[in-house]
This record gives structure tokens, sequence and C-alpha cells, in this order.
């Protein structure tokens, strides 16, 4: 009878306890559910994928030149051995070193040019198949492109690695910032959230070369990428658990979003894309060649050099910070935080060649990343808001032209800027990219009226040579409206007069004047 008794109280407390993860489970995915919910999650998985695609970028900075030369070296001893020619050593070391730098700039470039070649291609597919798809797309490519480079023993491979992580990026980042902008459509919220992106962005480019040389020099060249290639996989499981991409059916409804080429050619999208790439080329040209300048003029130690940029980290994000708390309470002076962003990178990228020691050179790098961090998060939200008054608001598009802004400046730099510090030198180059950004910071002022606009007063019929898209205009608005009171219009049927809705009236003759077929 005790042994019934027993065996009876045990039954009884597995089943409370199944019970109770059963419950557990269901509010999981209840809240999972809920939009709120769900758009932190995909911010996390965003944020996270950014991170990796930065990290990365920046974490053969340290392990790749080591690993090649002892590859070149391995290649020299073999052919010094079965060769019976004589040659000058000198020479051939000096013809070896060149041929290094060669490879190491082709390679560290080859991701740039491929991003730049494929993101016009990226952006018109995610405005068709919408933002998840080709997320989970980028996710799985930087897998595979990670897992290579864990791999690789020759810089043939290296190369397609490095390839394949440009193809990842055009449509992981580029979708992801797209996702983030479509989620948080007040402009508030979007550039907090966008914010917070570019935060995780600079940690990844800032903390990727001290994490990939320690590990590179107490575990081998395998560790880092094995590391990075498991956190990319779990991002991509979480996205398949929460997203459901393959699913998700809201993506057959989805309006068709400017062509690329028609936003290219909108004054201020162009405006703001040339911002992004003369905003990035100090960063950009100054991370291959600074080492050099500081080993020369320094007589710098390793660590100095790997651990050159680490500090800039803190001032990014306090221009983050500052940028999100300035656009919440003045969003009209967006155009005011990015110029002034390009004046303070100006300043301090011509400052740098007059610092003596690494103490005096980290305040002029900070100078450079406060100033990107207020180009880029007051820039970026502008995007968004520039496509949403002036066109369609599908950003896949517009943020495939920003992913283009940065290539061209991080392809420009392996390749310019050791040839501009050979025949000019490293003076010239930062008092140029100096220049070049404060000449470009009046050019801002274009967006000066724009920024003063709302949502739904749209100009896009007064500049551009299509008629406005009233019909989605107002589907916005009213889905905007239906997350305001706490639910969503999405899947309402919204009745549409025959001639469809006029932009500027939609709003106030909505209710009045609307008759006719069903929108579904």
């Amino acid at each position: 009878m005790e042994t019934e008794g027993g065996s009876s109280g045990l039954v009884q407390s597995a089943a409370v306890k199944l019970s109770e993860m059963s419950e557990r489970t269901k509010q999981i995915g209840t809240a999972m559910r809920d939009p709120h919910q769900q758009r932190r999650i995909i911010l996390v998985i965003v944020c996270v994928a950014l991170l990796l695609d930065n990290m990365l970028y920046m974490v053969i900075v340290p392990i790749i030149p080591d690993y090649l030369a002892d590859l070149e070296s391995e290649q020299s001893e073999y052919i010094h051995i079965h060769s019976n020619a004589s040659t000058n050593s000198t020479d051939q070391a000096k013809s070896n070193k060149d041929n290094l730098d060669v490879q190491i700039g082709v390679l560290f470039a080859s991701k740039a040019m491929l991003q730049l070649l494929v993101n016009p291609l990226s952006g018109t597919f995610i405005d068709r198949v919408g933002y998840d798809i080709p997320l989970l797309i980028g996710l799985t490519v930087m897998f595979l492109s990670t897992c290579i480079f864990a791999f690789a023993e020759n810089y043939a491979t290296l190369f397609v690695a490095r390839s394949l992580q440009g193809l990842g990026s055009a449509f992981a980042d580029t979708s992801g910032i797209a996702m983030i902008a479509d989620k948080y459509t007040e402009e508030t919220e979007r550039s907090k959230a966008l914010g917070i992106a570019l935060a995780f962005i600079s940690f990844g480019s800032l903390v990727a070369p001290p994490f990939g040389g320690i590990l590179y020099e107490f575990a081998g060249k395998r560790v880092p990428f094995i590391v990075l290639a498991t956190i990319c996989l779990a991002d991509g499981v979480l996205l398949l658990t929460v997203i459901k991409p393959f699913s998700n059916r809201t993506r057959e409804n989805m309006p068709v979003g400017t062509p690329i080429y028609k936003l290219m050619v909108d004054p201020y999208i162009a405006v703001v894309a040339g911002a992004l790439t003369v905003c990035n080329i100090p960063l950009a040209f100054l991370e291959p060649t600074i080492a050099n300048w500081m080993e020369t003029t320094m007589h710098s130690t390793k660590w100095e050099m790997g651990l050159t940029w680490l500090p800039a980290f803190f001032p990014h994000v306090l221009g983050v910070y500052i940028t999100v708390k300035l656009a919440s309470r003045h969003p009209h002076l967006q155009w005011f935080y990015g110029a002034v962003g390009m004046v303070i990178i100006g300043a301090s990228s011509c400052t740098v060649p007059a610092c003596k020691t690494f103490g005096q050179l980290i305040a002029p790098l900070c100078g450079i990343c406060f100033g990107i961090a207020l180009v880029d998060t007051a820039l970026l939200p502008t995007l968004a808001f520039l496509v949403d008054v002036r066109h369609v608001s599908v950003y896949g598009s517009v943020y495939a032209l920003a992913d283009i802004s940065y290539s061209v400046a991080y392809a420009m730099g392996p390749i310019v800027a050791g040839q501009i510090v050979h025949n000019l030198g490293f003076v010239q180059l930062n008092l140029g990219m100096g220049l070049v950004n404060v000449l470009y910071a009046p050019a801002l002022l274009l967006l000066r009226n724009m920024c003063q606009m709302k949502p739904s007063h749209s100009e896009r019929d007064n500049l551009l040579e299509e008629a406005p898209q009233g019909l989605y205009d107002t589907i916005k608005m009213e889905e905007r409206r239906g997350k305001k009171k706490g639910y969503s219009s999405a899947g309402n049927c919204l009745p549409v007069d025959e001639n469809g809705f006029d932009a500027f009236g939609a709003q106030r003759s909505f209710s009045e004047e609307s008759s006719g077929p069903e929108y579904t």
C-alpha cells in the first residue's frame, strides 16, 4: 500500500511539473507572438548578425598577415631547398614582402568589392520577398564562410571565404537594418533601435582584433572562427524559431518598393549616401595604414598597434547615445547632427599625423569614431524617413544603397590608401580626408526642410515623375494608428475609392469618401 501511495505521489508530482512546463511553454509562445516582444527579439537577432559580420570583417586583421607570412616563408624555404638557382636573398625577401602586401590588400578588399556588386541585386530581392528570408540566407552564407576561414590552408581558399562573407553581408546587413526600420515605425523608436544596432556594429569592429589576436596566439587560427561560426548558427536557429520565415505569408500582400535606380537619383537620398561614404573614408583608409605609420614614427609595440582602435569604442557608443537623445527631442535637426559629426571627423583626421606617442594618438581616433557615430545615427533613420515621405515604405533598396556607401569606402581603403601613402605620404592622406569631410558637411543643409516634413504629407508627386502611392500611404497610416491603439489593421479590409486616394488628403478623407471594392 505504501509503495502504491508513493508511486501515485510521484505520478502526481510528475503530472504537476509537466503541467507547469506546458503553461510556461504557452506563456513563452504567447510572449513571442506579441508584436512588441517579437520586435525586441528581432532587434536582438539583427544586432547579433551585425556583430558577427563586423567581427568576422576585423578578426582577420591580426591573424591573416601573420598566417600568410608563415605560408610565404614555408614556400620560400621549399623553393630554396629544391632550387639550384642562386639569387640575391635581399632582393628575394623584398619581392616576397611586396607580394605579401598586395595579397593582404586584395584579400581585405575582396569582401567589400563583392558586397558592392551584390547589393543592388540583394536590395531588389529584399523588396520582393520581404526581410526574413534574405536575413536567413545571409546568416547561412556567413556561417559557411566562417567555417571555410577556420579550415583554410592556402591563399585561394581564404580569398573564397572572404568573398563569401561579402555575399552574406549583402543580404544579412541590408535585410537586418531594413527589418528594424520596418518594425519600428515611429521616428523616435526607429532612431533608438538603429542606434543600438550601430553600437553592436562598433563593438564588433573594435573588439574583434584583440579577440582574434589573443585566441590566435594561445589557441591557434581555427578557434576564433569556430567560436564565431557557433554564434552565427545559434542566431540562425533563433531566427527560424521566432520569425519562421518560410511560414510567413505577409509578403504576399507586400507593396512593390521603389526601384533602386530611382532611389539613386533622388537628390536627398544621394546626399545622405554620399555623407555615409565620406564619413567612413578616414576609418577605412586608416585601418590598413596606421599600423605601419605607428611602427615607423613611434616605434610602437605589437600590443599598442593591436589596441589602437579599442579605446574608440567608448566615444562611439557615447556618440550614438547623445544623437538618439537629441533626435528624440529635436528630430528636425538630424541633418545638423550629421554635419557636426563630419566637421569633428575632419578636424580629428587632420590632427592624426601630429601625434608623437600612442597616448596622443588615442584622442583623434576617438574623435573620428565619435563623429562617425553622430553621422550614422542621424542619417540612417533619415533614409527610412525619406522613403516614407517620398516613396513607398519598403526599405530593402534604400538600405542596400547605404550598404553600397559603406562598401565603396571599405573597398577603396586597403587598395587606394596604401598607394596614396606611398606616393604622397601619410600626412597628405589625413589632410585630404579631413578636408573632404569638412567641405561635404554643408551639403547636408539640403535636408533642412525635408526633415521638417511629416510622412503623411508626401511631396514625391511634385519632385518625382511618378504619381503618389496614395493607397499604400493610407494603409500604412491606418496600421500605425492601429498600433498606437494597441491593435494592428494589417489584416483589415479597407474600402478603396475607384480612383485611389490622394496622398495629401488621405488622412482627412478616408472615412468620408472611400467606396468600392475591398483591398486585401
